[in-house]
């Protein structure tokens, strides 16, 4: 089985050490979204490789 994953916070201290835990155990995720505030949306992170955080919008 293989996971949809989100993380809050992704360009954050916790979001990025979360990101490289995940990829250093090998978590098996289909999809990982790295989601943050809108000042750092578009920031890149990385998840095994490179990709951007998104922003969702406040409610």
């Amino acid at each position: 089985m293989r996971y949809r994953v989100a993380v809050v916070g992704a360009t954050g201290a916790v979001g990025r050490e979360m990101l490289k835990i995940l990829a250093e155990r090998r978590f098996p995720a289909a999809e990982v979204a790295a989601v943050a505030s809108g000042r750092s949306a578009g920031a890149e992170v990385s998840f095994g490789e490179k990709a951007r955080a998104e922003s969702v919008p406040a409610r």
